[in-house]
């Protein structure tokens, strides 16, 4: 049978300790941390915390997520139509870069105090009348960062 593995990071002792990583971690002393440096996406794993006091020993497991940051969205016109005085969009919003992302859209007509807010990277608006003046922000996000593009239907304000 084969043993457990373990890569130990830093030893500590009697107020002596060994960093046996000095190129990627930083212990701090003064609260006990320990900082990876230059984290990427392979530090993603468990890691454990371990005390030892005599015959006893304690464990600590920590789940550390590394997220990209999401970059910024783009809204893309999956179609359109001017029927009968309405217009109606399918809009899709994407970021290229970023790591569990989620998607959501506000909008809001020239009444500013009136939005709707909606799920999702996918929003259909249907029935807009024509003339009609409205605005919608895309958000994607994630743990670590949030970014916001707007769109305005200029398309529904010309009789094309």
């Amino acid at each position: 049978e084969d043993p457990q593995r373990k890569l130990v990071l830093l030893s500590y002792l009697n107020g002596n300790y060994t960093n046996y990583m000095k190129n990627r971690t930083h212990f701090h002393q003064v609260n006990f941390s320990l900082e990876i440096l230059n984290t990427s996406r392979q530090d993603r794993q468990l890691y454990e915390y371990i005390v030892n006091k005599g015959s006893e020993e304690k464990v600590w497991q920590i789940q550390l997520e590394v997220y990209e940051p999401v970059s910024d969205p783009s809204i893309e016109i999956l179609s359109w139509a001017l029927a009968e005085g309405s217009c109606n969009f399918t809009l899709n919003c994407t970021a290229e870069r970023g790591d569990n992302i989620s998607y959501s859209w506000t909008c809001w007509g020239t009444n500013s105090s009136e939005s709707w807010s909606y799920s999702g990277s996918f929003l259909q608006l249907s029935n807009l009348l024509q003339n009609t003046s409205i605005t919608c922000t895309c958000m994607a996000n994630n743990p670590v960062s949030r970014k916001l593009t707007t769109f305005s239907p200029s398309q529904c304000t010309h009789k094309q």
